[in-house]
């Protein structure tokens, strides 16, 4: 089985360049800027637990055009969720009938995305838990825990060897958008780090950043609970409608029940701040946004996330963040108020 990873940065990378350490045949596609220092000084996979894996740069396959896909057996999709057309796009010019996509992506409407503009593909849906830092060029890092979803499909059952030699889990479950909007769940969090201007440990270290989350939360569940179609699937411990309550706990008592919940190191910090930073458009509206539509279908109204929404597109703009921690949350609950 050969692999073609498509949006070769920092998931796809560190996913890719796992499977090429376990012995498979990976092809990246990406920017220039991302892939010449792989190939020049190979490429360094660290994690949390203990990894310190390095792939010469010999055996890194790396190009900027799409048409290197066109043998693969089974694409990763990892390019943000704002790409998603235009990388259906440039592959449906190369793709065989029938080739495996594994939309690895954040937010809920990739799939339906890619399966109405490559009708002939077989698409197929996951959801990365963890966080990927690059602490250097040539050097992705795995800064929090998680094992990788995907939906059960013979093809995907057939590539869990693959994942397993590559020291990467991979669940198979019958119910991929119930894990999908429990991700998104979690990844509210990413607007408020964003804002926050901290590493996500010392950004969940404080009560009222948590406090952010939580409304954000309680927003979607009530939302997920009046559509009645979703339940939301548990990826921690925890049972999903714990989580606002959980959040709220003072710090001390928290951070005991979150060193049992999710390992996070002291570099991690969420895609949405490393988007800001790095001036790219961020996936705010496949994530908080997708609560905001999900409460227009519903005709009602979702303004704790929609003001999440506003607050890092005016960041994006004016380049202005870290938020006090009681300041944004007195904001928020205002939206809340207001509406």
């Amino acid at each position: 089985m050969r692999i073609g990873v498509f949006g070769a940065g920092a998931i796809g990378g560190f996913v890719g360049g796992c499977l090429l350490s376990g012995g498979a045949e990976v092809t990246f596609v990406g920017r220039a800027t991302r892939g010449a220092p792989w190939q020049r000084d190979g490429l360094r996979l660290t994690d949390l637990d203990g990894r310190d894996d390095h792939i010469p740069p010999e055996r890194i396959e790396y190009s900027q055009t799409v048409s290197s896909l066109a043998d693969c057996d089974l694409i990763l999709l990892t390019v943000k969720s704002g790409q998603t057309a235009e990388a259906a796009q440039a592959l449906s010019s190369v793709l065989r009938a029938g080739t495996p996509v594994l939309s690895l992506q954040n937010g809920i409407r990739n799939g339906a995305t890619l399966q109405e503009l490559l009708p002939s593909a077989n698409i197929l849906r996951g959801m990365v838990p963890f966080n990927v830092t690059s602490p250097g060029p040539a050097h992705l890092h795995r800064a929090t825990e998680g094992i990788i979803a995907v939906e059960d499909d013979p093809v995907l059952v057939a590539a869990q060897r693959l994942f397993k030699a590559a020291g990467l889990g991979l669940d198979l479950s019958s119910d991929i958008e119930a894990v999908q909007w429990a991700k998104l769940l979690m990844n509210l969090n990413n607007a408020v780090n964003a804002l926050s201007g901290l590493p996500l440990r010392e950004q969940l270290a404080t009560r009222d950043f948590r406090l952010c989350l939580a409304l954000a939360q309680r927003e979607a569940l009530a939302l997920l609970a009046a559509e009645g179609r979703i339940r939301p699937a548990r990826l921690t411990p925890l049972p999903t409608r714990w989580l606002p309550p959980v959040l709220g706990l003072p710090d001390i008592l928290f951070k005991v029940i979150a060193a049992n919940m999710l390992k996070i190191d002291a570099t991690a910090r969420s895609s949405m701040a490393d988007d800001l930073d790095a001036g790219r458009v961020t996936e705010v509206d496949w994530i908080n946004g997708e609560v905001v539509a999900l409460a227009a279908r519903l005709g009602r109204k979702a303004p704790v996330n929609k003001r999440l929404c506003t607050l890092i597109k005016g960041a994006a703009v004016s380049k202005a963040r870290a938020w006090a921690p009681v300041a944004l949350l007195a904001d928020l609950k205002q939206a809340a108020d207001d509406a």
